[in-house]
């Protein structure tokens, strides 16, 4: 942990460090499998029935769910609001698009599947637990 005397670049003294995006959800097994899939890692072994995370791709940053007994999925655009949502760099979206849809995305805007000469912008998506999530280029 950073020592309360250091700094950021920025010249404030951080709290803490930026280390885990958690997602409620009803099954973390079956998000932490669909978002596996989608960013080709591996569960991590310290899950159980209310919690599971993703290995990492050595970002520093690490995805994790949760269960959420309770839990009502966001609706996009309008509705139960989405608390945040994940931006993904792919290198083409047609491969990424077909992916997301295997794995058990919904597309949400555009619901079209992509052109081969989309190379820039963004499509919506939801993860099977209704979390939006953007496929970006």
């Amino acid at each position: 942990m950073t020592s309360p005397s250091a700094t950021s670049p920025s010249g404030r003294a951080p709290v803490g460090r930026f280390d885990t995006v958690v997602l409620d959800c009803p099954d973390p097994l079956a998000l932490a499998e669909f978002y596996a899939g989608l960013l080709g890692q591996e569960i991590a072994d310290d899950g159980g029935d209310s919690w599971q995370s993703l290995r990492g791709d050595g970002s520093g940053v690490t995805l994790a769910f949760q269960r959420a007994t309770n839990y009502v999925a966001p609706q996009w655009p309008d509705g139960p609001p989405q608390q945040l949502h994940l931006d993904l760099t792919v290198d083409d979206f047609v491969t990424a698009h077909d992916r997301a849809l295997a794995l058990g995305a919904t597309a949400l805007s555009p619901t079209s599947e992509p052109k081969p000469d989309e190379t820039s912008g963004f499509r919506v998506y939801a993860d099977p637990a209704g979390h939006p999530f953007c496929l970006c280029r």
